[in-house]
């Protein structure tokens, strides 16, 4: 199979340098109406597609991303591998402003949101005891490392609805409590929808503050946040640049199972499906329906 990377880029991530053949197409979805068109071309010979998680403006709030169209249209448009890059902030001292964590946990604390294209007449039950894929997460890695960009390999990811930022106790228990190391409002249910979908998902999470918990730091200080956020955005670009020579054109079967992550997990009855919600999940599940 091709390889087609998948970028979703977040917030100051609107583009890809370097994009040949670059062009903006609308892509139709059952599940609604993605976050804007998706950016196609191919960057160093490799197929690449850019959506940009808020919209072109920054128009939606973490909430009101549709998760489920943005997924559902890059499995339409042939995406194998999904880069999430997110902005975040830290609770440890060690992952300081303008280091990127390549992320491989999460704690979902959202609640506003629809997380599963499975329902009343087709339930799915998928695995995400290793949310992220770590082939791909290692390809991001190298090509973090190879950008010049100090990124630390593995971390836990606490997901939170926002659109506010954390109290300061909240700050304290995830990070003493719980032992997360970053938190961000957009990777959940995204991360979720990906494995249903079938399509490896690695995150990159952009480190602009740290949280509230810090006794030096005080509370989040938006002002340094956006000015830190330009400067990771350049560096995610940079990223991003490197991810051909580190996946190649050639998409192999994955290693851990992330392209067949449906295999035994619809338990519903043929006799028994929705014919609606079945014809919905053409491009999810289709493999397997």
């Amino acid at each position: 199979m091709e390889t087609m990377i998948g970028v979703i880029g977040g917030s100051g991530v609107y583009d890809i340098d370097g994009l040949e053949q670059a062009r903006w197409q609308a892509v139709e979805s059952p599940w609604g109406k993605p976050s804007d068109e998706i950016l196609t071309g191919k960057l160093d010979g490799v197929k690449m597609a850019f959506l940009p998680r808020h919209g072109r403006g920054h128009v939606h709030t973490p909430s009101s991303v549709p998760y489920r169209a943005n997924i559902d249209a890059l499995k339409r448009v042939g995406v194998t591998d999904i880069i999430s890059v997110s902005a975040c902030g830290s609770f440890r001292e060690e992952m300081a402003p303008g280091d990127f964590v390549i992320v491989d946990q999460f704690i979902d604390r959202t609640f506003a949101r629809e997380k599963s294209f499975f329902g009343a007449g087709c339930v799915g039950h998928v695995s995400v005891a290793h949310p992220t894929c770590g082939r791909l997460g290692a390809a991001c890695l190298e090509a973090a490392k190879n950008a010049g960009v100090t990124a630390h390999n593995g971390g836990t990811y606490l997901a939170m609805e926002g659109p506010q930022f954390s109290s300061i106790a909240e700050s304290k228990m995830y990070r003493d409590s719980w032992g997360c190391d970053v938190i961000g409002m957009t990777n959940m249910p995204e991360a979720k929808l990906a494995r249903e979908a079938e399509i490896c998902y690695a995150s990159v999470a952009m480190i602009t503050d740290f949280d509230s918990w810090h006794p030096e730091h005080g509370a989040v200080d938006i002002n340094e946040i956006i000015r830190v956020l330009m400067g990771n955005a350049d560096k995610a670009r940079s990223l991003v640049k490197n991810l051909p020579s580190s996946l190649g054109d050639t998409h192999e079967t994955c290693p851990h199972g992330c392209d067949h992550a449906l295999e035994f997990a619809i338990l519903t009855s043929p006799e028994a499906r929705d014919a609606e919600l079945v014809a919905k999940l053409d491009a999810v599940a289709g493999r397997v329906l």
